[in-house]
């Protein structure tokens, strides 16, 4: 099992934080530039939460593809699955999505996401007194104890 990389946006699709441990295939070689590579992961995030929305079957009125879906309405989806890896996303209800891209083996990490968010981000981002909320931050407790919850895994 190995854990990819790791991306933290806001809910505008700010790229907060990034963080890479086994990435076969180099960015530059893809996306060309981490920007890049950030723009389409959010891109594919919101598309598929979209998607998700419009084709939800236990929904009467159904929502517009591409219209705003309040946070909590809607269909959404925890991961996928390729042939290559798994994609694993969180929603919080504070609008930052976190996600994170492992080897297929991996299971339901749904517990393990709200840990990064509540044990780790909320406490040594959100908490610091030096961070302005929605910037981009590099934070040394913060990526000690990240990289330690996924050796652990």
């Amino acid at each position: 099992m190995v854990c990819y990389n790791m991306y933290i946006f806001n809910r505008d699709g700010v790229c907060l934080h990034y963080q890479e441990w086994s990435r076969p295939k180099h960015v530059k070689d893809g996306a060309g530039t981490l920007v890049d590579d950030a723009k389409m992961m959010f891109g594919l995030l919101f598309s598929l939460k979209n998607v998700c929305t419009a084709i939800d079957p236990t929904r009467e009125v159904k929502r517009p593809l591409g219209a705003p879906t309040p946070h909590g309405e809607g269909c959404s989806f925890r991961s996928f699955t390729t042939d290559c890896y798994k994609l694993h996303y969180l929603d919080s209800p504070s609008g930052i999505k976190i996600v994170l891209n492992t080897s297929t083996d991996l299971g339901n990490l749904e517990k393990h996401m709200w840990q990064i968010y509540s044990n780790l981000y909320c406490e040594y981002v959100v908490k610091n007194p030096l961070y302005t909320v929605g910037e981009p931050f590099e934070c040394e407790q913060f990526v000690q104890n990240l990289n330690k919850l996924i050796k652990s895994l």
